[in-house]
């Protein structure tokens, strides 16, 4: 949109990193700071209630690290766009987000023109991640799982507790939390609501 302004909320915890923003945006009349935010909870309230056209969201949060923001954004049905502001390149930090479903990524410790150019390219509808990032990337880790885990991830989805997987499938409990755990690995998550909200992308991705 030509010269539309890009309204972008913040989500910082440090109020110097908010600050100095503060100053870049200002120097920058096609972008706008919406709002603020320093925890998932206030991130969630805040896109349900503001229009924003960007989420800039820090690796770290009062109450969560980006993978569960990403998580809660998820459980909400909020879907924004969102570009990472990272202060680590540690690879397997960034490919988990990546499959989380950000759209951009750029790093503090950049030039500010990237972090803009980073921020237009995802308002206009645009992936923005650094080369050497996706490069280390698997494609889909869904093409790994076997047609047991596969199975067990559908039932996550449905909402389906350790027990009623078990019963349904007749595996033990035990044998459903093996399989389980060998599913977030794969799928390099730390829980079930992490698996399932990545299921539910790969679905959406795929029906897209």
């Amino acid at each position: 949109a030509g010269n539309a302004i890009g309204r972008v909320l913040i989500a910082e915890r440090n109020p110097l990193v908010v600050a100095a923003l503060r100053g870049l945006f200002a120097e920058r009349p096609r972008f706008a700071i919406a709002d603020t935010a320093r925890t998932s909870a206030e991130l969630c309230d805040k896109l349900a209630s503001v229009g924003v056209d960007c989420v800039l969201l820090s690796w770290q949060l009062d109450d969560a690290e980006a993978p569960d923001v990403l998580t809660d954004l998820g459980r909400r049905g909020l879907d924004p766009r969102i570009v990472l502001f990272a202060d680590t390149n540690t690879p397997s930090v960034v490919n988990e987000t990546i499959r989380m479903g950000i759209n951009g990524l750029c790093y503090q410790f950049e030039d500010p023109e990237i972090l803009f150019t980073t921020l237009s390219a995802v308002m206009n509808g645009r992936m923005c991640i650094p080369y050497t990032v996706l490069s280390k990337i698997s494609h889909s880790p869904f093409q790994h799982l076997t047609s047991r885990e596969r199975e067990l991830l559908g039932m996550l989805a449905n909402g389906w507790s350790n027990t009623q997987i078990a019963s349904r499938t007749g595996i033990s409990e035990n044998t459903v939390k093996y399989h389980l755990k060998n599913l977030y690995e794969k799928l390099e998550v730390r829980n079930r609501a992490m698996a399932v909200v990545l299921y539910a992308k790969e679905r959406r991705r795929k029906l897209g």
